[in-house]
């Protein structure tokens, strides 16, 4: 069977055994795209989920705060922002009072032509556009501490704002059950001592804190909490499908609207297979979330659902960005030195992008995993405790032949777009 998986800006064309395969293609359940989405976009926006319309909301306010998703999610922002900023402006929010914050979370900033990419060059040439910078902490207001132990540490320019406004997408997510919502202001716009306690252990170690999991989920509940801290006074979230045109759109409460959104979600994006496979193959969603091992990492949580004990996940990610930031990398230097992948985390908190090797550390837990790249050499892939691989189709044959000729095979084009389960478990 020829299938394409998502692999950076092109795609990776694989062949696969059929005879092997224990399902069709796991994919997202048909949405019909909306028909103008642009038009929906601004309709959301007049008739909001849980809150007045946004024009009252604006209405007497001189500064607002725009908060975006950064390049690592495929948020269509210039469709928001047009209808969006628009409104505000006729409600009298002057210009130069309006900031497009992007929410980096501890990512890189975006800049220059990443920028343009990321909300069109109409906004990025007529509006102050800047990228949050988590471990900056001077440009953070501390708004105290949950009584789970968490800083807040908020961007100032958010905090300081008099309409605070935020965008995005909700998908599945490996930590938060979703995310969109509250989870651009948490992580996205917090400082690094609040991620550090957020993503430690006690958080990310609970079983609940997965994808598709909402209810019990930890991690969810605290950065809810943390949004509310912050304050937000409207939302504009999305639903895009496999090629990623927008299926639903939802603007308003913060919470009200999310959960619709999620609602909607939860019913595209889930794929049953009838009984957990011995081999995986899937993908990371390609450009932008690909990019480096930090975020393939997702893909590989992703899958988990449906792999059995001691199976085999292959995963295919352009990683044409590397490993990931420098933190990252000396945290994998340091759990490849102490053998940390082997025994529990030891402390509460996580260093800067630890965290991604905590959810790593559940799957090598679980599974081995094959990756083919060509943005990493082999012996860097070794360190990282995963198996390089030539090809999928090299990778396939060989983890059914260590398998058995009963083993199963399953796969998942779009990775972590895709919420994997085993059907009657």
């Amino acid at each position: 069977m020829h299938v394409t998986l998502d692999y950076g800006r092109t795609g990776l064309d694989v062949t696969l055994p059929a005879d092997r395969l224990i399902a069709p293609p796991l994919a997202l359940r048909p949405a019909d795209p909306l028909p103008d989405a642009a038009a929906a976009i601004a309709a959301a926006i007049a008739n909001p989920i849980g809150s007045r319309p946004l024009a009252e909301i604006a209405r007497g306010k001189k500064t607002a705060c725009v908060v975006v998703c950064d390049i690592t999610r495929p948020v269509p922002n210039a469709l928001i922002l047009k209808p969006l900023l628009k409104t505000i402006e006729d409600a009298g929010v002057p210009r130069d009072g309006i900031t497009i914050l992007v929410a980096t979370g501890l990512h890189r900033p975006n800049e220059g032509d990443e920028l343009v990419e990321l909300v069109g060059a109409e906004v990025a040439a007529n509006y102050r556009c800047v990228n949050h910078f988590g471990k900056d902490q001077a440009s953070h207001d501390f708004l105290g501490t949950t009584a789970n132990g968490v800083p807040v540490w908020i961007d100032n320019r958010y905090t300081q704002a008099e309409l605070k406004i935020t965008t995005g997408l909700i998908e599945p997510h490996l930590m938060a059950g979703y995310s969109g919502g509250r989870k651009v202001i948490c992580p996205g716009i917090v400082g690094l001592e609040t991620v550090r306690v957020w993503h430690g252990p006690k958080f990310l170690e609970h079983p609940r804190a997965d994808a598709g999991i909402v209810e019990g989920n930890p991690v969810h509940s605290e950065n809810t909490l943390i949004a509310k801290m912050a304050g937000c006074d409207f939302i504009v979230n999305v639903c895009i499908d496999g090629k990623r045109r927008v299926t639903w759109v939802g603007a308003g409460d913060m919470i009200a609207a999310w959960e619709a959104g999620v609602a909607f979600c939860r019913e595209t994006v889930k794929a049953g297979v009838p009984a957990p496979c011995d081999v995986v193959v899937t993908s990371c969603a390609g450009y932008p979330l690909d990019t480096t091992w930090y975020q393939a990492v997702k893909g590989l949580t992703g899958a988990l659902p449906i792999v059995k004990k001691g199976g085999t996940i292959v995963i295919a990610a352009s990683l044409t960005e590397g490993l990931g930031s420098p933190e990252f990398q000396q945290s994998l230097a340091e759990y490849e030195a102490a053998g940390k992948y082997d025994r529990p985390s030891e402390t509460d908190t996580c260093e800067m992008d630890e965290w991604q090797l905590v959810m790593l550390k559940k799957v090598l837990a679980h599974c081995r995993v094959k990756v083919v790249t060509k943005g990493l050499p082999p012996e860097v892939l070794t360190r990282c405790r995963v198996e390089p691989a030539a090809s999928v189709e090299a990778a396939v044959a060989e983890s059914l032949a260590e398998h058995g000729p009963t083993a199963r095979l399953a796969v998942i084009p779009k990775g972590p777009y895709v919420l994997p389960y085993v059907m009657g478990a």
